[in-house]
């Protein structure tokens, strides 16, 4: 299995309705692990382990057209934050299944906040995946 280096400490998205914005994080992020650490009026922050690794706070301007990927721990994971984000309002950027074009063990999913942001599920598979759908192209 690839040892991974963390590189990015912490991501902020800032958004415009904080509450709309929970509802979906908080279910798209808890098939992950990962639930809210830290809540204040205009922020809320997420992560495991005492470690608030992304966080939302409502603000102008928002941001947009940012990508995040989010680490999954298999691929039952990746298809629960799938279904979880779209169910409280995320749009489909690209369904569950191996993103050849990165790997044949890459298996995400991806989906538009409500600002439009392209926030992934991703599970580095420890061999290729072999029975789930191909998916080319660039999310």
């Amino acid at each position: 299995m690839t040892v991974r280096r963390v590189v990015v400490d912490h991501v902020l998205f800032v958004v415009a309705d904080l509450n709309a914005s929970r509802g979906l994080y908080t279910a798209a992020l808890a098939p992950l692990g990962y639930e809210e650490l830290y809540v204040q009026d205009d922020c809320v922050s997420y992560g495991a382990e005492d470690l608030d690794d992304f966080t939302i706070c409502r603000g102008e301007p928002v941001t947009t057209a940012a990508h995040v990927a989010v680490s999954a721990e298999g691929r039952d994971a990746v298809d629960a934050f799938f279904a979880a984000a779209v169910a409280n309002g995320a749009t489909v950027r690209g369904e569950p299944g191996v993103w050849t074009q990165y790997s044949e063990r890459y298996y995400a999913a991806f989906v538009n906040d409500l600002h439009q942001n392209n926030v992934e599920a991703v599970w580095h598979a420890p061999e290729p995946v072999v029975d789930a759908p191909r998916r080319p192209g660039v999310p």
